[in-house]
């Protein structure tokens, strides 16, 4: 069989890698052979990270302390890999603002939409071209089951996960031919710090962070989308196919009227 790094190439980059479902993304590909570059504003946690899976693995880390809501962010993906053949993108980082809508502070909903709609469209507007014009590579974006339907209290968050999740359709479709592998990985709840620190507790169907990130690799090369766990995919024919869109909405709700 051909070896994931053979399939792909030899870098991979990872936004979002500092702790959490990043921080598993980085090990997945590290113990499958891959270098990396680390991305994620952490300075710290990004250097413990890349220490770790250079002397687990034995592979190549380039930590990158970087604001993907930077204005300049193209110039400093550039900078950061321009001497490097990457072959595989991971977007991973979210900005999640909790509450009400119109009680949430402007800033936060703005950088929303600057972390989780504009960086992965930089970044893959950046970077996406040396995937195609080299034959081969994959791209992997975090979408949400909350971006299937409207979710309250993470309003914001799951219209950005809506438009990742379509982002990455579309994209599977546009360079597949072009030897590009692409997959939008709509995953439910996922033990991270970040969600323990929501104060939300263990839901059926939740997942730890390396699962997702081992099936969601595993994933590539098989269709557009992908959710990981049975009882996930169960939520999402739910929730997609046999619920009213309102029906979906309220039981959503149900879900996230505690968080925050």
């Amino acid at each position: 069989m051909t070896s994931f790094r053979d399939r792909y190439g030899g870098w991979a980059l990872v936004a979002g890698a500092s702790e959490g479902l990043g921080a598993a993304f980085a090990e997945c590909l590290a113990e499958r052979g891959m270098d990396l570059v680390l991305i994620a504003r952490r300075e710290a946690l990004l250097d413990d990270l890349a220490g770790r899976l250079r002397e687990r693995y034995g592979v190549e880390v380039r930590p990158v302390a970087m604001d993907l809501a930077s204005p300049d962010l193209a110039d400093a993906l550039v900078a950061a890999t321009a001497d490097l053949d990457l072959g595989v993108l991971v977007y991973n980082a979210a900005f999640v603002p909790v509450g009400r809508f119109v009680a949430a502070d402007a800033d936060a909903l703005e950088r929303a939409v600057d972390v989780n709609v504009r960086a992965p469209v930089v970044m893959l507007h950046t970077l996406l071209p040396g995937l195609e014009r080299r034959g081969r590579g994959a791209v992997i974006l975090m979408s949400s089951l909350a971006g299937l339907q409207g979710t309250p209290r993470v309003a914001a968050y799951a219209a950005t996960k809506a438009f990742n999740a379509i982002l990455g359709e579309g994209l599977w479709q546009e360079v597949r031919e072009q030897g590009v592998d692409v997959v939008a990985c709509c995953a439910g709840a996922v033990e991270t710090p970040g969600y323990l620190r929501s104060g939300k507790g263990r839901v059926p169907g939740m997942l730890d962070p390396e699962t997702v990130a081992r099936r969601t690799l595993d994933a590539l090369g098989k269709g557009p989308r992908f959710v990981p766990g049975l009882v996930n995919r169960l939520v999402a024919v739910l929730l997609t196919r046999l619920l009213p869109r309102g029906a979906a909405i309220r039981l959503m709700a149900g879900n996230t009227g505690d968080i925050g």
